[in-house]
């Protein structure tokens, strides 16, 4: 993994940019282990936005054209899908977050999180997981599958361990690929992980034959809600602002369209402090998220201290990028209410990119796969 830098992610977009195209969509599913894989391993930096989905497709655009990076593009496109599909369902968040708060720990839980269960491949997964802090997306899917339909263990508990333990760790993308995986999200629809499958994509690595339960039926549990509407983003205060940056954000910067209008006499970040999950959050997460942090700005505010830094910067107002639903626009709730009796007003405003793709998650992805080419028509995104 590349380090929590802009510097470092625009490194290696660059040097994975010649393989966004046909090697992409052939080799993205295999996973030989560190140092064999076919796939950027950026999504910690696109998570904190030290580098953008814009950029990612811009460049994917520029090296090979639509048609040759059309599943490298799906793919960034996907992690919009999911944020959007959640902002417009908020209630699967909080219900989520409420069921996994009453749940008791079932037999079993400590030795899958150890990577003690006896199966090899789930085993090392585990273990990849905690000392590195990532895993391929394909291995995510095999993995999830085996915690929920063979070692029977709840979906929410294994969601939390991802959630604590990943460096991407995204609210959106992480709870409902586990809820896809156990049949909840498209309901009746399940992923079950196959010893055979397991063994073509890892080039004979692991092969779990007769482990595995590969008949499982799905989890049953209530579809998806219908989607609501788009909660509305603040407009530009204009004027002289100070700019407050977070963990959800990190890339937002004063020169941009949707802060057209306001002069930034000052910029900072919120400091991490929400707790992202049930399980302590993991060593490699923690220092990539602290990384990612130190890197985007030099000063950073507790939550009781914006007011007074932007009253001591001269302004009365602040803009900071939106947060999506997790863990972080809770805290900027917090933030806006300690301004207010400061006197000082919080303005969330929402990049071009989410304006565009949240709204239509209304569906299934392959529904919106169809907008990305306009979408892509109106964004026109370009490289760094």
């Amino acid at each position: 993994m590349a380090e929590p830098t802009r510097a470092a992610a625009l490194a290696r977009l660059t040097q994975f940019a010649p393989r966004m195209g046909r090697d992409y969509a052939a080799l993205r599913n295999s996973d030989g282990g560190p140092g064999a894989r076919c796939v950027s391993g950026l999504s910690p930096h696109v998570r904190h936005r030290l580098v953008s989905e814009s950029e990612l497709v811009g460049v994917a655009l520029a090296q090979h054209g639509p048609a040759r990076a059309e599943k490298f593009i799906q793919e960034v496109f996907w992690r919009s899908y999911w944020k959007g599909f959640l902002e417009l369902r908020p209630a699967m968040w909080r219900d989520y977050r409420a069921a996994v708060a009453r749940m008791e720990t079932p037999p079993g839980l400590a030795a899958a999180m150890a990577g003690e269960t006896g199966i090899a491949c789930f085993d090392a997964w585990a273990r990849e997981l905690v000392e590195t802090g990532w895993l391929h997306n394909h291995t995510r899917m095999w993995f999830a599958s085996i915690w929920i339909f063979t070692l029977r263990l709840p979906w929410e508990l294994g969601a939390e361990f991802f959630l604590a333990h990943l460096a991407d760790a995204d609210p959106a993308s992480n709870t409902l690929s586990w809820r896809w995986v156990a049949g909840i999200q498209t309901p009746g629809k399940h992923y079950l992980a196959r010893a055979e499958n397991i063994a073509r994509y890892t080039n004979g690595r692991f092969n779990p034959r007769g482990q595995l339960d590969e008949a499982a039926p799905p989890i049953e549990a209530p579809p998806p809600p219908p989607a609501g509407r788009l909660r509305a983003a603040d407009a530009p205060p204009g004027g002289r602002v100070a700019l407050l940056l977070h963990t959800d954000d990190l890339g937002f910067r004063p020169e941009g369209r949707e802060v057209a209008g306001c002069e930034v006499v000052g910029i900072a970040a919120l400091a991490d402090t929400a707790a992202r999950s049930r399980f302590p959050q993991g060593r490699v997460a923690a220092g990539f998220t602290a990384g990612a942090l130190a890197d985007a700005i030099g000063r950073i505010l507790a939550a009781e201290e914006v007011a007074g830094w932007a009253r001591g910067l001269g302004v009365t107002r602040i803009i900071t990028p939106w947060a999506p639903m997790g863990w972080t626009a809770p805290l900027l709730d917090e933030v806006g209410r300690l301004c207010a009796a400061a006197g000082v007003t919080l303005h969330r405003l929402r990049r071009e990119w989410d304006e565009a793709c949240w709204p239509l998650a209304q569906r299934g992805f392959f529904p919106f796969r169809t907008e990305i080419p306009r979408l892509i028509a109106g964004l026109q995104p370009t490289p760094p």
